[in-house]
């Protein structure tokens, strides 16, 4: 089934559109039913790609998240914050050792997993025309609100994106998923051009198209059974 959804003025992810998305329509990795176990007592939270295996086991933290933790937010010795790993792994512990090149990360329990829940949704828009931080924007809005994955489209309005800008909007998932507290990182895909969607389409039994004047996507949704995977497209500024 391709059905259309509205963007309310036109254009690409218009923030008046995003404001009228329903919240359950993204609810993957972040469902409301984890959200108690994604922010236990508010502790801070770094991205680490190993994470302890039990209590008592040390992981080394180091690059981007190190600097973060002992040079912005000055943590020391014995200070307790939790590690994920973006797939739905989380653990609590502490700072035991800093040095130079980084610090080691004590268990103080055994890793706890949440497994993704409700329809995982894949989001595929041309953007690379979007220009003075909107393409971030989007990118923080879409992890925000739980897709599982954006992959950038490639049309004759939308034709390229630099491997800089995929680098930057990288770290933008990063930080976005830190700051709303999913515990399943958000894929950006690399880009792919529309003839390269279609098997994707054909194989999703949930997918919507945005274009101007079609029904809601709230409207398109009560009537939809609930599938384990949805698409939603959004072609380039201009339509």
């Amino acid at each position: 089934m391709l059905a259309p959804v509205r963007p309310r003025f036109g254009g690409v992810w218009s923030p008046s559109w995003v404001k009228n998305l329903s919240l359950r329509a993204f609810s993957t990795s972040s469902s409301s039913s984890a959200s108690a176990n994604q922010s236990r007592g508010g502790l801070p939270r770094f991205f680490s790609q190993v994470l302890p295996t039990a209590k008592g086991s040390v992981v080394r933290v180091q690059g981007d998240e190190f600097w973060h933790m002992t040079k912005v937010l000055r943590l020391g010795i014995n200070d307790r914050v939790e590690l994920f790993n973006g797939k739905g792994g989380l653990i609590e512990g502490c700072i035991e050792r800093i040095d130079h090149t980084g610090i080691n990360f004590i268990a103080l329990e055994d890793p706890k997993f949440l497994v993704p829940q409700s329809t995982q949704w894949h989001v595929f828009a041309a953007f690379g025309s979007l220009k003075g931080g909107r393409a971030d924007w989007l990118i923080e809005k879409c992890t925000e609100l739980g897709a599982s994955s954006v992959t950038p489209l490639l049309t004759e309005r939308s034709p390229s994106i630099s491997e800089n800008r995929v680098d930057r909007l990288q770290r933008v998932v990063l930080a976005a998923t830190k700051q709303c507290q999913r515990l399943h990182e958000m894929i950006l895909n690399p880009p792919m051009k529309i003839d390269d969607l279609l098997p994707s389409v054909s194989q999703s039994t949930l997918s919507f198209v945005a274009v101007a004047e079609a029904t809601p996507l709230v409207s398109a949704l009560t009537s939809s059974r609930i599938q384990p995977r949805g698409l939603i497209i959004v072609g380039p500024e201009g339509g």
